[in-house]
């Protein structure tokens, strides 16, 4: 996002927000500078919502929420933070109030974030060992009926009547072992 803010820069020669710096010193009781802000400031605050949304967008990735459409989705949640914290503090304004331009220019850098964001965030399909076959099923002791992925067998296993005169399928083929369990042993 920053490489292409700069690109963007040099050629419609906008200059920088300084608005990161003075969100981050009204969050934290700095007092602002008036005019220009210090540079390391608004870094902190730009690299800092970075880093931590970045954090959302990869707990978003490990639930599965992958692609363009997920991407697209951040960038709403991106706009929306700083939407949220500009105007919560008093440094921003609505969307609405903005020039055309700089809308679009918001828009088009929060997208470009989000879409870097998202394939830095998402496991390549090459580059993660397989996982051996018995890795996705859970382990399931005589001992620990509980586990066990049949409702049926966690229902029934302290009781060997039940266990016995209940029908199962072909995917509750544990319930046997888990009716032979003794009473005393759960």
């Amino acid at each position: 996002m920053t490489l292409g803010e700069k690109l963007e820069q040099a050629v419609t020669e906008r200059p920088d927000s300084r608005a990161p710096a003075r969100v981050l010193q009204r969050l934290t009781g700095v007092p602002e500078h008036p005019g220009k802000q210090p540079l390391p400031v608004n870094w902190a605050m730009h690299f800092g919502q970075a880093a931590l949304l970045g954090v959302l967008r990869s707990v978003m990735a490990q639930a599965e929420l992958r692609g363009p459409a997920a991407s697209a989705k951040f960038t709403v949640v991106r706009l929306t933070n700083d939407q949220i914290l500009g105007n919560a503090t008093g440094v921003g304004a609505p969307p609405r109030t903005w020039p055309r331009r700089e809308r679009v220019v918001g828009v088009l850098h929060k997208a470009v974030y989000a879409l870097t964001t998202g394939a830095v965030a998402t496991p390549s399909p090459h580059g993660a060992a397989p996982a051996p076959d018995n890795a996705t099923q859970p382990s399931v002791s005589a001992a620990d009926p509980v586990s066990a992925p049949c409702p049926t067998a966690r229902l029934t296993a302290g009781d060997p009547e039940v266990a016995s005169s209940t029908t199962h399928d072909s995917s509750c083929s544990r319930l046997e072992e888990a009716s032979e369990v003794p009473p005393e042993a759960l």
